[in-house]
């Protein structure tokens, strides 16, 4: 009954920081002609790397059920039903699946060190997994071709390359300082 508590509080946790992250302003860089840049999929990777793959989904659904519900939880304070049949749903349905297939890769590379395999995790479900939902999805709810889709898509990559170097520092700190914490290596 206890571990079950502590999953709980793990998901209700992790759902809370990739909502914090929502306050984050977004920001430009120059030489992205000034796309925005969002922090929630930062908690997303977050979520998957730290908590494994059930877990780490589980955290996003309960963002995204409160989404649904109204709570203005995405970044710029977006919510309720509507924004699932925006131009991002594609990004939204694949950070679930991203955060599992993070988990997943976290756990199937328990043999390297943590920094790179959080890494890896990051790259392939925080952003190789998210990508391909969102693309799709950008692709049918705005009527573009698929490639054209993605060429728009392209330019959000380097602040998430960044966003896997966070995630990886971050597990590979929190596993130096207390390794019972990474529950993906569990």
């Amino acid at each position: 009954m206890l571990q079950q508590d502590r999953s709980l509080v793990h998901i209700a946790f992790y759902a809370a920081l990739i909502a914090a992250l929502g306050l984050v302003p977004p920001f430009s860089i120059p030489f992205l002609a000034g796309v925005p840049i969002t922090a929630q999929s930062l908690g997303v990777m977050l979520a998957g790397v730290m908590l494994g793959p059930v877990r780490g989904a589980l955290a996003v659904l309960l963002l995204l059920f409160l989404v649904a519900l109204g709570a203005p939880l995405l970044a710029g304070g977006r919510g309720g039903f509507g924004v699932f049949f925006g131009p991002t749903v594609g990004f939204l349905i694949g950070w679930p699946i991203g955060a599992f297939v993070a988990g997943l890769v976290m756990q199937s590379l328990s043999f390297t060190k943590v920094f790179v395999s959080a890494a890896v995790a990051g790259v392939v479900g925080g952003i190789g997994v998210v990508y391909a939902c969102g693309i799709a999805g950008l692709a049918v709810i705005a009527d573009l071709p698929v490639l054209q889709a993605a060429m728009g898509s392209a330019i959000y990559i380097p602040g998430d390359l960044i966003k896997v170097a966070v995630t990886a520092v971050v597990a590979e700190t929190v596993y130096r300082g207390l390794p019972g914490a990474l529950l993906s290596r569990g």
